[in-house]
């Protein structure tokens, strides 16, 4: 056997690198600092307008929001195990319905979502000339409110479709729906909830006791 048959023999054996997960991971970097600006504006509202932020706070439906945090965290639950699943050959019929559960869970996320957006426009919580609340710094509340809940929601929606896609895929094998792509979505799935375990408190739980 030459030393150029040996030499493409390695190269075959070597595996390839994973740029999916490094480009995930660079994406969520660069969405880490989107997202880290909007946090430092609501620091700066929360500590120029206490009283507002606190009366803000207050209006917005913390019951469906504990809820809605209970479906991410679920959700990052089964994604992990659809991933722990994919990895061992006796438990992978499992990895399509796990996938195809975190979807679910995610959708019945944005479902929630909406029908507190729909109430918080007919209470005129949106900012406008009809806002309900006549405290300095609510209305900025709000703003921020709507900014981050819907950008997370655009998030979570890229993400209900792709894990719903790779259920689908999986459970007919095809081979773009393998263990490195569920992966990498399940890296995004994490990212999206950890993003809500932090907005959850900020908007949520705001001086709720007073």
């Amino acid at each position: 056997m030459t030393a150029a048959t040996l030499a493409r023999q390695s190269a075959d054996e070597t595996p390839d690198p994973d740029t999916g997960k490094l480009g995930m991971w660079v994406f969520l970097a660069s969405e880490l600092l989107f997202f880290g600006g909007l946090f430092i504006a609501y620091l700066y509202g929360r500590t120029h307008f206490p009283a507002g932020w606190a009366a803000g706070s207050r209006r917005t439906d913390v019951v469906l929001g504990t809820v809605n945090t209970a479906l991410l965290l679920t959700s990052s639950a089964a994604v992990a195990l659809a991933v722990a699943c994919e990895d061992d050959d006796r438990r992978r019929r499992w990895t399509a319905r796990l996938l195809a559960l975190t979807a679910g869970l995610g959708a019945v996320f944005l479902v929630l979502k909406g029908v507190e957006w729909h109430a918080e426009w007919h209470e005129h919580l949106v900012p406008g000339p009809a806002f309900a609340l006549p405290v300095a710094g609510a209305q900025q509340f709000f703003a921020l409110y709507f900014v981050m809940t819907g950008l997370h929601g655009v998030h979570m929606i890229f993400g209900v479709g792709a894990l719903g896609g790779l259920a689908l895929g999986r459970a007919r094998e095809r081979p773009w729906a393998g263990a490195r792509q569920i992966e990498v979505a399940a890296l995004y799935w994490h990212f999206v909830d950890a993003i809500w375990i932090f907005l959850y408190p900020l908007l949520y739980l705001v001086d709720r006791h007073g």
